[in-house]
């Protein structure tokens, strides 16, 4: 197994994880939030997966973007599985893009953020817009626990 077989194998599990936390989410929590300034539940999982497509963006300009028309924006929060479903070709290019590097474009290709303070090789943006999604689903598992709901075992 390479670096990239890693990287997608890592991206996989996060996103397993969070569906299995994000179906778990009873349909009368979903706009649920902790306090008036957090996102409910339904906007986070939106963000993890508007924020997959921004990144995705993101690479393919080698940089942040100076404009980004998102199309997740505007679309009523429904379902968990709306969410997922819109997503979903979205997800495959994102996937097809990084199945396209190779071990040398980890450490070659650099992705300019330095609007928001950094700039990385691919290997590492990769391995942060993973952290990104894991972060989001540790929070929402937060959110469960505070607004007293049982929370489902993530750790198979």
């Amino acid at each position: 197994m390479n670096s990239i077989d890693l990287i997608i194998l890592n991206f996989n599990e996060v996103r397993r994880r969070s569906i299995k936390v994000w179906t778990s989410i009873h349909e009368d929590k979903l706009h649920w939030k902790p306090d008036t300034e957090a996102m409910s539940c339904i906007e986070m999982i939106r963000h993890v997966l508007e924020s997959e497509h921004y990144y995705h963006l993101a690479l393919l300009n080698r940089g942040s973007l100076s404009a980004f028309n998102s199309p997740f924006e505007n679309r009523p929060f429904t379902t968990v599985h709306a969410e997922l479903e819109f997503a979903e070709p979205y997800r495959a290019k994102f996937i097809d893009t990084v199945k396209s590097y190779s071990e040398e474009d980890l450490q070659t290709i650099k992705i300019d953020r330095s609007d928001s303070g950094y700039i990385r090789d691919l290997g590492d943006m990769l391995l942060r817009i993973a952290y990104h999604e894991s972060v989001h689903t540790g929070q929402l598992l937060d959110y469960l626990r505070t607004a007293g709901v049982p929370r489902i075992r993530i750790w198979d």
